[in-house]
């Protein structure tokens, strides 16, 4: 049996899930964790939070109460590490207006880290990864390429700025935007993390039955992300997401395959992606731009199913 206050399961691969507590009031729930990516540890709780917390404002929700999740392996670290990844975290729960509640912490191979997260939306009024329709104009908010640049920086190939550029955007709460984007109606929305962009872009177009175009040459890309490709990194996760998109998806012959990489290049904390009308797109690209998301950009267009599910142009 179907409860009918679950207004969004596991159907259609959403952020989270949503369940109706009242005509006007649902509660929208999420869970995720990860390993890190940096060595400090105030830095990589801050990121593993606002990769949780990112999941509710995919959904058009506003965060309220946070659990750690911690597998932490105690016999070789410090509870200072501990206590900064937790510190991180709370700078970023903060941040988001929510608090946290507790958690549970579990003795582990390797650190990992994140949240699980309750937040509240209109059940009414919030967001999926599916309804985009032909017409709309497709808007990404962060730049892509954070998986490449860890893994080449361990190569010591990427540049002091470039890194920190980098931890700044996914350390970067999606609050914002989505609050932007509250004030326009959104066909669709998602937030692009481990599949990259192509993965999230063709779960988006396939369940919306309809193709996405991108236009390449617009995608906002982290400083050396391209060139770190170029010379050939790559992640352990790549192969992986170019396999699962590979049957619906369509690059252009004029990209080159390490420029195709950066699309199935797996994020962690990344940007919205925000599928809505084309007056519309365009108004909320500039009240983005005003709040500081200067990075925000138009990438493509809604069209008619047309064979595959996404194209790179």
């Amino acid at each position: 049996m179907v409860d009918p206050n679950l207004l969004v399961g596991f159907e259609t691969s959403d952020d989270a899930g949503i369940y109706r507590l009242s005509d006007e009031q649902a509660i929208v729930v999420t869970a995720d964790f990860i390993t890190p990516p940096v060595d400090d540890p105030f830095t990589f709780g801050q990121i593993g939070a606002a990769n949780s917390l990112s999941d509710i404002y995919a959904m058009g929700g506003r965060p309220v109460t946070c659990l750690n999740l911690i597998g932490f392996p105690s016999k070789d670290l410090g509870e200072d590490i501990l206590h900064g990844i937790v510190e991180g975290a709370l700078s970023k729960i903060t941040e988001a207006g929510a608090v946290l509640a507790g958690g549970h912490t579990t003795d582990d191979d390797e650190p990992k880290f994140g949240l699980s997260v309750t937040g509240i939306v209109h059940p009414d009024r919030y967001w999926r990864n599916v309804g985009a329709v032909p017409g709309d104009l497709l808007i990404l908010t962060k730049p892509i390429g954070s998986g490449v640049l860890f893994n080449a920086n361990l190569k010591d190939w990427v540049s002091p700025e470039a890194l920190a550029a980098c931890i700044k955007t996914i350390t970067a709460l999606n609050r914002k935007a989505c609050e932007a984007a509250l004030l326009f109606d959104i066909h669709a929305a998602t937030d692009i993390t481990g599949f990259g962009l192509a993965g999230h872009g063709m779960e988006m177009a396939k369940g919306s039955g309809v193709t996405m175009n991108i236009d390449a040459s617009t995608v906002p890309i982290m400083q050396e992300a391209l060139e770190m490709y170029q010379k050939g990194v790559t992640t352990g996760v790549n192969a992986e997401n170019r396999s699962l998109v590979e049957d619906d998806t369509r690059f252009a012959a004029g990209l080159s395959a390490w420029h195709q990489e950066i699309f199935v290049d797996p994020q962690t904390s990344g940007g919205l992606l925000f599928s809505l009308a084309p007056d519309q797109a365009k108004s909320l690209l500039t009240v983005l731009h005003d709040s500081g998301i200067q990075s925000a950009a138009i990438i493509g267009e809604v069209t008619p199913n047309e064979g595959p599910s996404l194209r790179f142009n």
